[in-house]
């Protein structure tokens, strides 16, 4: 497939995703929606691809929405708006859904700002690595909006529910120093460093085996919302998997050689 609204690449086993309007500081329109669900599928059915980095081109990771989508909210006729307003929904939590249950790592290179939907899409991933440029803003609140992309899920569980409160409540800029300490940044590196950084996470991420950080990370997602036996019991039958795994069966018997050669 062609794209013309993301750029996407694969070295060492490390996929890249680029959103690519630098003009609209990478605002988020149907059809870069499109293309990004496009190349998300890649990733999650390619075995050779171990994990993602996301990241934007130009001066912001994602500014959020697409104005024309607002611009063509006002303008439907009234009683099609709620309807409208539905269907697109239904694209936006589809490709974020997916995006937080892909079964392999996932790395956000937040370059420069995330704003409401660029927000969320950052927090979807499994971790969040900044600089200096790094700026956050759930800004909804001043669109007359609440955070439709994930945020009211994912931001809580990051920094606490008060704190995502406020953040929401006042749709004010978290500069990066205090993401860092907030914990909505995992990793704080040089601008420069960025890319090279993130791939390079990436690639130690997606050493170990894929069955384990699949099973793993789909677990980990649904920890809050399960008691402890309840994720006893996922664990046990995750693990079942995990014993008939060509990954386990190499890395047992090949540690089992080596505490033989030592006796």
């Amino acid at each position: 497939m062609s794209y013309q609204l993301i750029e996407f690449s694969v070295e060492a086993g490390v996929a890249t995703i680029a959103f690519n309007r630098p003009d609209r500081r990478n605002a988020m329109s149907d059809d870069m929606r499109s293309e990004f669900v496009a190349a998300l599928e890649i990733v999650a059915r390619d075995k050779a691809i171990k994990a993602l980095v996301l990241t934007g081109r130009g001066s912001a990771f994602c500014a959020g929405g697409d104005i024309s989508g607002m611009k063509r909210r006002l303008a439907a006729p009234q009683g099609e708006v709620a309807f409208n307003g539905w269907s697109r929904q239904q694209g936006v939590h589809h490709v974020q859904s997916f995006l937080l249950g892909l079964p392999k790592p996932t790395i956000a290179a937040v370059n420069g700002a995330a704003a409401g939907l660029g927000a969320d899409t950052a927090l979807a991933c499994d971790f969040v690595m900044g600089t200096e440029r790094s700026k956050f803003t759930w800004s909804y609140i001043k669109r007359g909006l609440i955070p439709d992309g994930g945020g009211l899920y994912f931001l809580p569980r990051r920094v606490g529910l008060p704190k995502a409160k406020e953040l929401i409540f006042t749709g004010r800029v978290v500069e990066a120093d205090e993401a860092l300490a907030l914990g909505i940044v995992d990793r704080k590196v040089a601008s420069s460093e960025l890319l090279s950084a993130a791939q390079a996470w990436a690639a130690e991420l997606a050493q170990g085996s894929p069955t384990a950080l699949a099973l793993g990370k789909k677990i980990l997602n649904e920890a809050f919302e399960h008691s402890a036996n309840d994720i006893f019991s996922l664990g046990s039958q995750a693990q079942a998997i995990c014993y008939t795994s060509a990954e386990h069966r190499d890395a047992v018997t090949a540690f089992l050689a080596q505490s033989a050669s030592k006796d």
